[in-house]
């Protein structure tokens, strides 16, 4: 979720920033599904304002279009997608990257899906599915813990020393499961192993039922810039499975879409930051 803004001057915002903005997407970004609907008060003490400056911020979103309101509560209303969609169609992710996931999931059934870092959560860019099992949602503009994917680790595991052990200290994990790890040191480990064998696995960390691989796509200079992976049903497929099986086809997979991003230089430039 977004934060609304620094009120003691530490952070690194340009002289230009716009408070009332980051509000008002710090606001949008509070809705979720733990909280479809929320009062005013609700989604105050969520984003951190004052209850004057949500109320502002909300009957603007409102206005626009943005936000609903059914008696106290408000909510999203369908024309928050088209902020979504602005970039999926500008970013060319249909012509991109989805052919790469379709042939994946064709080939190896299950789902696949690329994301990217964005602080310590990883943010789905493309996917694709044949999964019709109750389970964490795995859709373009999902957000989840980076910490608990396999595809935040292999982003992660991709930082310099400094920056990841930084991110390290600052990571608050959180218990997912009864299999999420908790613990930092053991964390770090698994990293530096996922460095050092160029892939990620996980197993029931994020969610139950989710056994995943993960593999880095890296730009013309070598630099990560997204994961794409490969994920089953645990109790189905196994890791040593999905390492043996899919982990060539998924590295050609990730070759292939690095070589694509010079035609598509919006697409390249967006997964780089």
């Amino acid at each position: 979720m977004a934060s609304p803004p620094s009120k003691d001057g530490t952070d690194d915002r340009p002289s230009e920033f716009v408070e009332a903005l980051a509000k008002g997407l710090a606001i949008l970004e509070s809705f979720d599904g733990s909280h479809p609907d929320m009062t005013l008060s609700e989604v105050a003490k969520r984003v951190s304002l004052s209850p004057a400056a949500a109320r502002r911020s909300l009957l603007t979103l409102k206005a626009l279009g943005y936000v609903g309101q059914d008696g106290k509560r408000f909510h999203l209303r369908p024309k928050i997608m088209a902020l979504g969609s602005s970039f999926y169609f500008s970013a060319r992710i249909d012509e991109v990257l989805q052919p790469d996931l379709r042939s994946l999931v064709e080939r190896f059934g299950d789902a696949s899906s690329i994301a990217t870092l964005d602080g310590h959560n990883v943010i789905y860019v493309a996917h694709h599915s044949r999964q019709r099992a109750r389970r964490a949602a795995a859709v373009a503009g999902a957000v989840y813990p980076a910490f608990a994917t396999s595809m935040g680790r292999v982003l992660v595991a991709a930082k310099p020393d400094d920056e990841l052990d930084q991110w390290l200290d600052e990571l608050e994990p959180v218990p997912l499961t009864s299999k999420t790890c908790l613990d930092k040191k053991r964390l770090r480990d698994e990293l530096m192993q996922v460095r050092e064998n160029g892939y990620a696995t996980t197993i029931d960390q994020l969610d139950y039922g989710i056994t995943a691989l993960a593999v880095p796509v890296r730009n013309f200079e070598g630099v990560t810039i997204a994961a794409l992976n490969s994920s089953g049903y645990t109790g189905i497929v196994t890791p040593e499975q999905l390492v043996e099986e899919r982990l060539p086809e998924l590295r050609v997979t990730a070759s292939h879409i690095a070589s694509q991003l010079g035609r598509y230089p919006v697409l390249a430039t967006v997964l780089r930051d």
